[in-house]
């Protein structure tokens, strides 16, 4: 069963990647599992590679999507990514981390915000 979170989560996610396809980016895997956690999307564009995490919200009531990104998650982005480097060693030496964060306006078209080479 789904919860109402999972599937904005879900949405989001969908969202995120049909907007990164729109602008260039060649979707390479979606929520690729590691023991440090999950990379929502994993792209390429102009030869390098991009981790994406995707962060949705239905209101910024209590937060923006992207405050959610905390230091102890983007360690374990960190870690997931080196974990997808060495089972794909084709990847390259070009990388970054970037977050989009979505927010889903009822009735209405989503805001999207693409944050770049957000972890350094």
């Amino acid at each position: 069963m789904t919860t109402q979170k999972q599937a904005t989560g879900q949405w989001g996610e969908e969202t995120a990647a049909r907007y990164l396809e729109t602008n260039g980016y060649t979707i390479l895997a979606r929520n690729f599992h590691t023991a440090h956690g999950e990379i929502d999307i994993v792209a390429s564009k102009e030869g390098g590679l991009v981790f994406v995490e995707v962060k949705t919200r239905s209101s910024h009531a209590f937060a923006y999507p992207e405050d959610s990104v905390t230091r102890r998650k983007q360690a374990h982005l960190l870690s997931a990514a080196e974990d997808y480097l060495q089972a794909h060693p084709e990847g390259g030496d070009s990388w970054q981390f970037d977050v989009i964060a979505i927010e889903r306006i009822p009735a209405g078209k989503p805001e999207i915000f693409h944050f770049e080479n957000v972890i350094e």
